[in-house]
């Protein structure tokens, strides 16, 4: 089955996307199943992965009705409030869902760069070891380190890092792209993480080009393998920069030169086997 291993529903009139601009032409709108799913049927698209865009219980909650009735969601990624102990309730009861799979803190809105690496909020890695959750790796390049001492600390956490974690594609220089290429590096070859293939759109300038992705996509495969590698669109925010279709098909030639077996794990097996849909 093909898997879009990260997308997002909301309705902006809940009033918890504070990383929302009002009135923006793209996001600041409704987005639900019935928006995505041509999109899935053109390309043949079996399942997804539905996580969060807000920091709230409620949008945890809001998430799994959706997957209730949406059988196309084969996964949800939520949250809780790390800074809180008092929410390991609130994950126990949410991971009794069976297709809540793991949780997200949004770290890349988070001032302190090493908040990750806090005394008040290492109860949250040690529930999501115990309860067998996902955790789901939101960053820049700037926290490429600072996930590294993360993840060596918690060898037994599922890990998958969002979206390549960023890597500035609008930055040309060799120094940028060299400090997100070694860090990555050593997170795949000292960990073991997996990585999402997505997001790259909007990372890059407008009036992107294949080429301008190809040396990040081959760097990951380079370090991760095709096994620890999965497909998603990040939509609607893929919406900034491109459609679902020009993603897919920008993704699709990035990985061409693949064997079958190789981009049938990039397009749902590595997720099925990581989310254990």
């Amino acid at each position: 089955m093909k898997i879009d291993a990260h997308q997002h529903f909301w309705n902006p009139a809940r009033g918890d996307y504070f990383w929302m601009p009002r009135g923006d032409g793209v996001l600041d709108r409704v987005y639900g199943p019935a928006d995505l799913a041509p999109a899935l049927a053109r390309h043949g698209i079996g399942a997804s992965v539905l996580v969060q865009a807000a920091p709230t219980i409620a949008e945890s909650e809001y998430m799994l009705g959706i997957a209730d009735a949406a059988p196309f969601v084969a996964g949800v990624v939520g949250w809780v409030d790390f800074e809180k102990p008092g929410d390991i309730a609130e994950l126990r009861r949410l991971s009794a869902h069976p297709k809540f799979k793991g949780v997200r803190p949004m770290i890349q809105d988070i001032p302190d760069d090493a908040w990750m690496l806090r005394d008040d909020v290492q109860w949250g890695y040690r529930a999501v070891c115990d309860l067998d959750l996902t955790f789901d790796a939101l960053g820049f390049p700037r926290h490429l380190g600072h996930f590294l001492t993360l993840l060596r600390r918690y060898p037994l956490m599922r890990v998958v890092i969002d979206h390549f974690m960023k890597p500035q594609i609008r930055d040309r220089s060799a120094a940028a792209f060299a400090h997100w290429a070694d860090g990555i590096a050593r997170i795949a070859g000292e960990t073991g993480a997996f990585c999402k293939f997505s997001a790259l759109v909007t990372e890059a300038e407008p009036g992107w080009t294949v080429e301008d992705l190809a040396p990040y996509v081959e760097h990951v495969l380079r370090v991760f393998g095709p096994e620890r590698v999965m497909w998603g669109s990040d939509w609607p925010v893929c919406r900034l920069r491109a459609e679902y279709d020009d993603w897919r098909h920008a993704a699709e030639r990035l990985v061409a030169h693949l064997g079958p077996a190789d981009q049938a794990r990039i397009w749902g097996g590595t997720a099925a086997a990581f989310y254990r849909l």
